[in-house]
């Protein structure tokens, strides 16, 4: 049995993406489409699993040119898995980072509420600034 052939249009659709973002892939070397004898683009489900891949990777935080020197290091094969090991370690580094300012943020934005809270009810004084509130949590 031969094996689904879609067009970018068909293919566009099953992945979420438009034709315009899968050429803007292939243009950066991270989508490899096959061609038929008429030189048109076709994918394959293999197709839909890399570039599922590819959407998770970027949406933990892989920046194109980290997506492009993994791709690239993939293609050489397993003498390359530390350094794709490597790669994945600094993008989970630098969204760790980002979690735990994301988390500092909320915690400002919980107090900033907690602060209007007590203006409302008048548990907080009328001349008590936020910056002055924020002070109680410091230690």
């Amino acid at each position: 049995m031969a094996e689904k052939h879609y067009k970018i249009g068909e293919f566009a659709t099953l992945v979420g993406l438009s034709t315009y973002t899968l050429r803007y892939y292939e243009e950066q070397g991270l989508i490899k489409p096959q061609r038929d004898a008429a030189g048109l683009r076709y994918y394959t489900l293999e197709d839909v699993k890399w570039v599922g891949f590819i959407l998770h990777l970027k949406g933990k935080g892989m920046r194109i040119t980290e997506l492009q020197n993994y791709v690239e290091l993939r293609a050489q094969g397993d003498p390359t898995i530390e350094a794709r090991k490597a790669l994945l370690q600094q993008v989970k580094a630098r969204a760790e980072a980002e979690v735990a300012e994301l988390q500092a943020n909320l915690v400002i934005m919980g107090r900033k509420i907690d602060w209007y809270d007590g203006k409302l009810d008048q548990s907080i004084g009328q001349l008590e600034s936020f910056e002055t509130y924020l002070q109680r949590f410091e230690s």
